[in-house]
């Protein structure tokens, strides 16, 4: 799956309301889609590498030795879903960001959806 379908079906997931695929090395989206004009996933996805970064530097300094698989942020009336990409090879730091409306979408579907999404994704 290329990134163009990888993001087509992210947003065909229930809910979906806008999707990146970010470098977090960088900040930089490789492909986004849906959003809109009160969702910039251009900035959101710069934001959330700093999210990223801080929340590995805490794994790090507490000596885990473990990785994270996705975060969740829960707002009043969206999740907002970043999911590490370590199925991708030679390109351990992607992540997929994906924007739910809450009253819709299924967490555990979506979350479930987006591995399915992750372990196909050839870059």
């Amino acid at each position: 799956m290329n990134i163009d379908i990888a993001l087509k079906e992210a947003m065909s997931i229930s809910g979906a309301i806008g999707v990146a695929l970010v470098d977090y090395d960088s900040g930089m989206s490789l492909g986004t889609s849906g959003g809109g004009d009160w969702l910039n996933l251009e900035i959101a996805a710069a934001g959330n590498t700093e999210v990223i970064r801080s929340k590995l530097r805490v794994i790090s300094a507490l000596g885990l030795n473990d990785s994270i698989e996705d975060i969740l942020i829960t707002l009043h009336r969206q999740y907002h879903l970043i999911r590490l990409m370590g199925g991708v090879k030679a390109r351990g730091s992607l992540f997929l960001y994906l924007v739910l409306e809450r009253e819709v979408a299924n967490l555990a579907m979506a979350r479930h959806q987006l591995k399915r999404i992750e372990s196909e994704l050839t870059i």
